[in-house]
């Protein structure tokens, strides 16, 4: 049973915005950190953007800082990722992954995420 679903991906011009979704469904876990990651052709997967679930304190890649938001919806148990001035380079498929540790250390690489979602492409033509 997949427990992070993910919307929103799309095909969108340069300047553009486009606004992501992950829902953990039928939640079974807890939640210490909700993250994106990206992974674009022939790359591997990078950090986007996190926010830690019980403090709301976000972190950002400096490649996105400044035209990415990351917000929550506790009660939803969702995620969005907010995507402003949108970049060729910002082509890739975008994750959302779970890290259940409620230790307050937000985790910038992928090996320390518990749950991911199936992924949702994002391609931004110039």
């Amino acid at each position: 049973q997949q427990q992070l679903v993910e919307s929103g991906g799309g095909l969108v011009q340069a300047g553009g915005s486009l606004r992501l979704s992950c829902a953990a469904s039928a939640r079974t876990f807890t939640i210490g950190t909700m993250a994106w990651f990206r992974q674009a052709p022939g790359k591997e997967r990078e950090f986007v953007t996190a926010i830690s679930w019980r403090t709301g304190n976000t972190y950002y890649a400096d490649s996105v800082k400044g035209r990415f938001t990351i917000l929550r919806d506790n009660a939803k148990n969702t995620v969005y990722l907010q995507m402003n001035s949108l970049k060729p380079e910002d082509t890739a498929v975008y994750y959302c992954a779970v890290d259940r540790s409620l230790a307050g250390v937000v985790h910038t690489t992928s090996d320390e995420y518990d749950y991911w979602g199936q992924g949702t492409q994002v391609t931004v033509s110039s």
